[in-house]
């Protein structure tokens, strides 16, 4: 039998999309388990777009050195992006940590695993301008086989004042659209249902003439019964022929994540964000004025460097203005290296960025609780993804919107349930809370 080989992911869906690169990598000599305990190999896959995100690494860390004690043999690795930012300070750090290796140099993995198994520590940082790894075949981790990743470019080089990604990943470079097609092609043909295209600043994508339109619009003629969704977009980049796509293909889910960051001009500027508040809104109104029962999501962050009472009430009228279906919502984190580390001062108070955060969210339940109260009623197509949690007679799926939908399951007179995992059903929504439209089946 192969040793062990446990991945623990954090942050963003391209760092999920990644561990099934790592897997795949390693495939030849290790097997995966869902069990640390167990695991002869144990890489961290990380994030460092916050503070409180390696805070939780480290920890995790921590408790990883302590089992090395009592498991010599136990090696463990740091992956991506912290990896990128901190380097050696890991290696040299009391986290007896094996291996350092950056996002883009997991090709590197078996031979920093041969210098590891002969007592060496093993780091590689490079960062690349054409890695990709688009020839290789992700080993999916997940575990409904209904809904899978596929990045289709990787980097950033919007430069936001706040953000570590381009330090940590590098310049943006787009795979060839023909290995996309034909890795949503293989999905289809194995059972998966739907796929998300994956990237930092996903509708930049760009290969030779094709832009994200046009590869939308590949993707979406796999087939009809193959679901399309994409993230993240990046407002700048919203274009009218990527809206006129997702409102042709009934099968590209009409549901887009689009951050703001800010409500207030001024801190989009010194964000750095390439839009102003006006051009955000003309590019909703676009939206809607095509797909009226477009989804939309955001991210948005209190309290950044100079913001005002004025600016965070920019904020909260826009959100108001959008209504929002769901929002991500952060207090700023200073992160070393960044634009705004070197040169702006992170002066607004904790307390005063927490009491900001409080009254986003508190604003965002609202929104998001009228949102689904306008679906109460409504009929939806749902993907079957899971059992609930708290009820294994109550399944969920979601809808072209992205929204959460819980509906009863009954049984069949044999003891099966009238409905599996991967079905499409129709639901009916009757209630709904601030999170989950509530539904039951129809026909």
């Amino acid at each position: 039998m192969k040793p062990l080989l446990f991945i623990e992911t954090y942050g963003c869906q391209m760092n999920f999309a990644d561990s099934e690169i790592l897997a795949s990598i390693l495939q030849d000599r290790y097997d995966t388990t869902q069990d640390g305990m167990e695991a002869d190999l144990i890489l961290v896959n990380t994030c460092s777009i916050r503070d409180h995100a390696e805070q939780r690494v480290l920890n995790r860390l921590k408790e990883f050195a302590s089992l090395k004690k009592r498991r010599p043999s136990l090696k463990v690795g740091l992956v991506g992006c912290m990896a990128e930012r901190l380097k050696e300070q890991l290696l040299e750090s009391d986290l007896d940590i094996d291996l350092v290796v950056g996002p883009d140099a997991y090709r590197s993995l078996p031979s920093l695993l041969d210098e590891v198994q002969a007592g060496r520590k093993g780091m590689d940082v490079l960062l690349s301008e054409s890695e990709t790894y688009q020839e290789i075949q992700p080993v999916r981790l997940d575990s409904n086989h209904v809904s899978a990743f596929i990045p289709i470019m990787r980097g950033c080089q919007n430069f936001c004042a706040y953000c570590v990604v381009p330090y940590t990943r590098g310049k943006e470079r787009s795979r060839d659209a023909r290995t996309i097609v034909k890795e949503a092609e293989s999905l289809f043909a194995r059972g998966y249902k739907e796929v998300t295209l994956l990237g930092q600043n996903v509708n930049s994508y760009k290969a030779g003439d094709l832009d994200f339109a046009g590869l939308m619009r590949l993707v979406a003629e796999v087939d009809p019964a193959l679901r399309v969704r994409f993230s993240t977009s990046h407002p700048k980049d919203l274009s009218d022929a990527l809206i006129d796509v997702m409102a042709a293909y009934p099968n590209i889910c009409k549901n887009i994540h689009l951050p703001v960051q800010s409500g207030s001009s001024a801190m989009l500027a010194r964000m750095k964000r390439k839009y102003d508040r006006a051009w955000y809104l003309e590019r909703v109104a676009a939206l809607r004025a095509r797909i009226p029962d477009c989804g939309i999501s955001t991210d948005i962050i209190a309290g950044f460097c100079g913001e005002t009472e004025q600016d965070h009430e920019q904020t909260l009228s826009l959100m108001r203005e959008v209504g929002y279906d769901f929002a991500f919502m952060f207090k700023y984190s200073d992160r070393p290296g960044t634009f705004a580390h070197k040169n702006y001062v992170d002066d607004v108070p904790d307390e005063v960025k927490s009491r900001r955060l409080n009254e986003i969210i508190d604003l965002q339940q609202q929104l998001s609780l009228q949102s689904n109260r306008r679906d109460v009623g409504k009929t939806f197509d749902i993907l079957v993804e899971g059992v609930s949690k708290k009820d294994k007679h109550r399944f969920f799926g979601r809808n072209s919107q992205n929204k959460v939908v819980v509906f009863d399951n009954p049984l069949l007179p044999d003891g099966r349930f009238k409905v599996r995992v991967g079905d499409y059903v129709k639901t009916g929504v009757g209630d709904c809370t601030a999170a989950t439209l509530l539904g039951t089946l129809v026909g």
